[in-house]
């Protein structure tokens, strides 16, 4: 099997110089959903700092990273295998760009695989709105809102690179970048 990537490629090639790098370790505390949270939420802060001179746009600049680190995050502990779960974060130019890695397992791997397939060949906004519906009429909840969020009313730009690792274990890199809302007015 060989490395699969979906979605924007020169992702992939983003190189991470300075903003922050954590990484998530499994220990006696058991990364859980609490940790998405508060991952996430010193990724906003860290990276919504130098916008602090207004405050509304710090913000929204806060907001629209919290939220895209969150839904990354959250899905790397969700669906992870055990191990570490690495986390890179910036903004260059104007860009938010943050990659998430994890091992999952080829089960796994192939599903979502399939799933962003159908998501890559379609009109997010349209899909966002029939989940919506869907989770709805069954009382469901998830499903890939928090992926069609980010890709239909945050316009984030995505790519997932599967490597294989041998045995059971695919390395799933998740990147993306936002296009932050720099106001000139303050």
């Amino acid at each position: 099997m060989s490395k699969t990537i979906l979605g924007i490629y020169d992702l992939t090639e983003a190189r991470f110089l300075s903003g922050a790098s954590l990484t998530l370790i499994d220990g006696p505390l058991e990364l859980g959903w609490r940790h998405s949270g508060l991952t996430s939420d010193f990724i906003a802060d860290a990276m919504a700092l130098p916008f602090s001179a207004s405050k509304t746009l710090h913000a929204d600049i806060h907001h629209s990273i919290g939220y895209l680190s969150n839904e990354l995050i959250e899905n790397a502990v969700k669906f992870r295998q055990p191990g570490k779960i690495m986390i890179e974060a910036c903004v260059i130019a104007g860009v938010f760009i943050m990659r998430v890695s994890n091992d999952i397992d080829i089960e796994t791997s192939q599903r979502f695989q399939d799933i962003l397939t159908k998501i890559l060949a379609a009109d997010p906004s349209e899909l966002l709105i029939g989940q919506i519906e869907a989770n709805a009429a069954s009382d469901a909840t998830g499903s890939g809102l928090g992926l069609l969020t980010l890709l239909a009313d945050y316009d984030a730009r995505m790519s997932w690179e599967f490597e294989p690792l041998g045995g059971d274990r695919i390395k799933l890199t998740t990147t993306a970048s936002l296009t932050l809302p720099l106001a000139s007015n303050g």
